[in-house]
């Protein structure tokens, strides 16, 4: 499957590469809802809040009243969490409230998964270089994706994988990497980081993975 990624930062949708260098930049919010209405899922990330720099709070919430989402972006606690799905969210995603001290927080994602059940919880695996990014990919830690994996399976229904490395990049995302990631769950498992052609999304799909694409959808590359 795949789901159309819409990056907001300063109040515009945008599309960075690895997570730096902005490349792509919109305001015409009514034309990409339309555009992306007919997917089944779209996933909406609120970079100002992943980076604590501010956020884009009343747009997300005025995206996920028209469309069926999964929203991340500077969610820290399940208070915060909450309030997401109560304005219309179908599922959140975490990552950097998942690790404290650089430490993979076991006992905070059980008492996300008790509050708000597992099936509305997505947590971020956000690689470069084989190690796990977080504050909105500044900071590197000493954890690989597979650590967050065994340790926080039990607690979520979903696993979102970003390649950071390929983030953007238009020049595809490594299968080798992503199968090996797939191998390590049997939970559900969406990708991003470079996805650019149909090809890939019907391959990852092939492999039980759901496909989160972005630049390549804005800029032409694979038709909305």
């Amino acid at each position: 499957m795949l789901i159309p990624s819409i990056d907001l930062m300063g109040g515009k949708i945008v599309q960075l590469v690895q997570g730096e260098k902005k490349a792509l930049e919109f305001d015409n919010f009514d034309y990409w809802i339309e555009r992306f209405s007919r997917y089944p899922l779209v996933q909406v990330i609120d970079l100002d809040a992943a980076r604590g720099t501010g956020d884009n709070r009343a747009i997300v919430a005025r995206i996920v009243q028209r469309l069926k989402c999964q929203v991340g972006g500077g969610v820290r606690t399940a208070g915060m969490a909450r309030e997401l799905l109560d304005v219309g969210a179908r599922r959140v995603i975490l990552g950097s409230a998942l690790l404290k001290d650089g430490k993979i927080n076991t006992k905070y994602a059980a008492t996300l998964a008790s509050s708000l059940g597992t099936v509305a919880l997505v947590f971020a695996l956000d690689s470069r270089g084989g190690r796990v990014a977080i504050d909105g990919w500044r900071k590197e830690t000493a954890v690989t994706a597979f650590e967050m994996i065994r340790a926080l399976e039990p607690f979520c229904e979903t696993f979102l994988y970003t390649h950071i490395d390929t983030e953007g990049l238009m020049a595809g995302i490594p299968m080798e990497a992503v199968s090996a990631i797939r191998q390590a769950t049997s939970r559900q498992l969406v990708v991003a980081g470079g996805i650019t052609t149909q090809q890939e999304i019907d391959t990852l799909d092939a492999l039980g993975m759901d496909a989160v694409v972005g630049m390549a959808l804005y800029s032409g590359k694979i038709p909305t």
